[in-house]
């Protein structure tokens, strides 16, 4: 889904409201190490600053953000977001309404380890068959989510 709306021209524009001073935006597609890390987009700022960004993009306007358990299930290969990942953000997209959610990995990642056991039984599983594995996501609402990674900045 997100390859589908790569080079849609909002991803641009959300860019710009989160970073003012965006010089650049440099779209990552083809296969090596960033795209393996996770990294879909470099953003490059006025001052010299670079970030990196996963972009996820969902087809409908749901109040959940998937979080990816499982790459592969079967394998037990990690999904996104507990995978060390290259990248500094995962830029989480809902495609009609184009809102977009700038998830900072480290806070996100350490929310998972705090609260995805938690979440899996409150919330639940979703599986989406694939050719040839099965991933599995957490379907965690949106407030809970945002709570949690607040939660987990705070280093006590």
């Amino acid at each position: 889904m997100s390859e589908r709306h790569a080079e849609a021209d909002w991803w641009v524009d959300t860019y710009r409201r989160a970073f003012p001073r965006l010089r650049s935006a440099v779209s990552v597609r083809d296969d090596g190490w960033a795209q393996r890390g996770g990294v879909d987009r470099v953003l490059t700022l006025a001052c010299g600053r670079t970030y990196t960004v996963d972009e996820k993009v969902r087809a409908e306007d749901w109040d959940d953000i998937l979080l990816e358990q499982w790459s592969d299930e079967e394998r037990r290969v990690p999904g996104w977001v507990q995978k060390s990942l290259a990248c500094d953000f995962i830029a989480y997209a809902y495609a009609p309404s184009r809102v977009c959610y700038l998830l900072p990995v480290v806070p996100l990642q350490r929310a998972w380890r705090m609260h995805g056991r938690e979440w899996i039984g409150l919330y639940g599983q979703r599986r989406a068959v694939n050719p040839g594995y099965v991933s599995v996501s957490v379907p965690v609402p949106r407030s809970a989510l945002i709570s949690a990674i607040a939660e987990a900045m705070i280093l006590s």
